[in-house]
């Protein structure tokens, strides 16, 4: 695990709207990406090691609670700092993307806090839905999700980027349901003022 290519594209193509929904899970390495998707992918801990590349899986979810489906294509991609400048190539033209946060680690979420803003604030980026995930909040000396909030400075991110912060347990799997539905409502919601925009033209 760690380096799974189901996909061999650096640079991504813009994906039709009736595609699976383009998601990117970015981070800090040992934030708990990996462990994110795989959770995701098999409903199960799927013990992990530093991605030196990308790992990339198409899921089907349940979202919206009325038993539709929809199908997104995460790419988890390594966060070593030598490796974020691989970001970009991996955003352009996402639908969503999710930031995980080691909530344990206060000594790195200003680290966090500038990866998070510099991706969001990329032209192509604007107006990107950002689930930010605050993972480990199981453990006992987690940050609180106000003290994320603050600390992660997410007030401050463009009025045009719309943000939820989810606490999670990426190893059970709590958490990470209600932030793709909250992930989801937020593209639905894009997606529908870029279509009332296109009519406006």
């Amino acid at each position: 695990m760690g380096n799974r290519q189901s996909d061999h594209h650096s640079l991504l193509p813009c994906l039709p709207s009736f595609q699976a929904l383009h998601i990117v899970i970015l981070g800090l390495d040992c934030a708990g990406k990996t462990t994110v998707l795989y959770r995701l992918r098999f409903n199960e801990f799927v013990n992990t090691v530093p991605t030196k590349g990308f790992n990339s899986e198409k899921i089907r979810v349940s979202v919206g609670g009325r038993r539709r489906t929809t199908s997104f294509h995460f790419w988890d991609v390594g966060g070593q700092e030598k490796l974020r400048p691989l970001w970009r190539s991996y955003t352009r033209c996402a639908d969503g993307i999710v930031f995980v946060v080691d909530s344990v680690d206060g000594e790195r979420i200003e680290e966090a806090k500038t990866e998070l803003h510099k991706i969001t604030r990329l032209a192509e980026n604007h107006g990107v839905p950002v689930l930010v995930v605050a993972n480990k909040q199981d453990l006992r000396d987690s940050l609180s999700l106000a003290e994320m909030a603050a600390m992660l400075a997410l007030h401050e991110l463009s009025a045009g980027t719309p943000w939820h912060l989810q606490p999670a347990c990426a190893i059970i799997g709590e958490g990470l349901q209600e932030g793709l539905e909250k992930l989801h409502a937020m593209i639905r919601k894009r997606r529908k003022l870029q279509r009332q925009q296109r009519k406006k033209r």
